[in-house]
């Protein structure tokens, strides 16, 4: 049984686009004249798998239900040379922020950075052309007609990453909820016990005429960045951001030493990533107004107060978050803008226009042609029609499959294999 609290940020998901439609070998008729020129009409191309980025979404929650998506099939063509419907297409919304990857090659596909970016993941197979289409000056009468594309299953894997100016980071309990909750309308879920955050929370942050989004991000103990608790699993949230806001419990009622916390949540930082070791801080001394705050906070600005800017708070009564507030805007009016991730541009589920072929002898001494071109031949070659094998060597030689086959020293009577045609070549 799925637990519906649970956040989801990485997910595995099937995705297929719609096969295309049959063309339609067909034959215009009259009462008395029952052959009068073929009228096969095309099949309909299939339907398009998109992603939709929906801010309204909080994570990948509903793809654990549903992981399959597959488009519809284009319909086979009409007589009277009447076109095939298409296949309908089918629309994913994911959240923004969602990175989505090719899972067998984990390629960067494209990044959902945007509300309302849409991305077409996979194209519909194309249509298969109808006997009319196949018509020529010398061939009146064709009595085949083209099988739609078919198309591929492919494995997606979707992974969330918070887009935020600033991520609110530090150790359990030390008030990051409750800052998050007083500098912003957020209201996330706060209890005096560790992890009581189990997912991201943000909250847009309101200072007159300026904004900035934050986050606050969950679950980091000392080993975070080797998968001790929650905080391996949110470190990759802190990636999206531009900088970081470090809250540390001054009080020193859990008896850690700040100073020590500061140091450990760092090393996890650098221990994940160094990028995210690099990234500028704000250090909120959270607590200031809890007995012995003053001379743990003193101790802790003789070791970082020449490093950071440094402000003293109290997050449950909002004392100096306004000063905070005004702190971390300046850092981030200095801050290049957050940018999405580069897709690797050689990687797509699109179609290839391309026809192209390869030829490898086999065990037997066969001459084995593979590819693209081998694809549509084995789509549009009726080995029962005359017309359709004249058409299907007629491309063999137009495509440079004889010359290729030439070059590697094919003879007379050696077997060649295209698709589901063998035959013996002849020069």
């Amino acid at each position: 049984m799925i637990d519906k609290n649970v956040f989801t940020d990485k997910v595995r998901i099937t995705i297929k686009s719609g096969d295309g439609g049959d063309g339609m070998n067909s034959f215009k008729s009259y009462k008395g004249k029952p052959a009068c020129g073929p009228d096969g009409g095309d099949g309909g191309k299939g339907g398009d798998v998109y992603l939709l980025a929906d801010r309204s979404m909080n994570d990948l929650l509903s793809f654990r239900f549903t992981n399959k998506y597959v488009a519809g099939n284009g319909e086979r063509g009409g007589t009277n040379r009447c076109s095939g419907k298409g296949g309908e297409d089918i629309v994913i919304r994911v959240p923004v922020g969602t990175i989505v990857r090719d899972y067998e090659t984990k390629t960067i596909i494209c990044d959902m950075f945007r509300d309302g970016d849409r991305f077409l993941l996979a194209e519909g197979g194309r249509g298969g052309k109808g006997n009319v289409r196949f018509t020529t000056a010398r061939r009146h009468a064709p009595n085949f007609a083209q099988k739609g594309e078919k198309t591929e299953e492919h494995i997606v894997l979707l992974e969330l990453k918070v887009i935020a100016d600033v991520g609110i980071i530090g150790f359990p309990n030390v008030g990051k909820s409750t800052l998050l909750s007083k500098i912003s309308a957020a209201r996330p879920k706060i209890a005096n016990y560790h992890f009581t955050t189990l997912s991201p929370n943000l909250g847009v942050v309101q200072y007159y005429e300026r904004s900035f989004v934050a986050a606050d991000i969950p679950g980091l103990i000392e080993g975070a960045s080797a998968g001790a608790g929650l905080g391996h699993d949110f470190l990759k949230h802190i990636e999206r951001t531009r900088m970081l806001l470090h809250v540390v419990d001054i009080s020193g009622m859990e008896g850690r030493d700040p100073v020590d916390d500061f140091r450990k949540i760092n090393a996890e930082l650098a221990g994940y990533s160094p990028k995210l070791a690099e990234l500028p801080q704000v250090i909120a001394l959270n607590k200031c107004d809890a007995f012995g705050a003053e001379q743990n906070a003193e101790a802790f600005l003789k070791v970082y107060g020449k490093d950071y800017k440094i402000y003293r708070i109290s997050a449950l009564t909002g004392s100096g978050t306004h000063e905070l507030v005004e702190g971390v805007l300046d850092v981030l009016d200095r801050l290049p803008p957050v940018s999405p991730v580069e897709a690797d541009e050689s990687f797509t589920y699109r179609r290839s226009g391309d026809l192209g072929f390869d030829i490898f002898i086999d065990d037997d001494g066969a001459y084995v042609v593979v590819g693209t071109l081998v694809d549509m031949l084995c789509r549009n070659v009726s080995l029962n029609d005359p017309d359709s094998m004249a058409y299907f060597q007629k491309i063999l030689r137009e495509k440079g499959v004889i010359s290729r086959l030439k070059s590697m020293g094919i003879t007379e009577k050696d077997t060649v294999v295209v698709g589901d045609v063998e035959f013996e070549y002849v020069d």
